[in-house]
């Protein structure tokens, strides 16, 4: 059994780009949201476990347009975890 686990980030946007990264690699993530500190939504990332290299590519180009434009922002991360039975 699964159930989801939501974390926020405060993070500066020079950081962003490194952060998002990390978190890919992690390989739990469900989806990543960025938004504004005025609680914006910037964009929205869904992960599938069918989500990965090249797919990726287009999306980290746009979060670093997205770094170099915001000073800082929150990233909300929902994780998946598993439950025991």
């Amino acid at each position: 059994m699964t159930s989801e686990r939501t974390e926020e980030f405060k993070i500066d946007g020079e950081d962003l780009l490194k952060k998002i990264k990390s978190l890919i690699k992690e390989g739990n993530i469900r989806r990543i949201s960025i938004k504004t500190k005025e609680a914006k939504t910037i964009v929205e990332i869904p992960l599938t476990i069918g989500v990965v290299g090249a797919l990726l590519l287009p999306t980290l180009a746009a979060i670093g347009a997205i770094a170099a434009i915001v000073t800082e922002c929150t990233i909300t991360v929902e994780r998946e975890v598993k439950t025991p039975a």
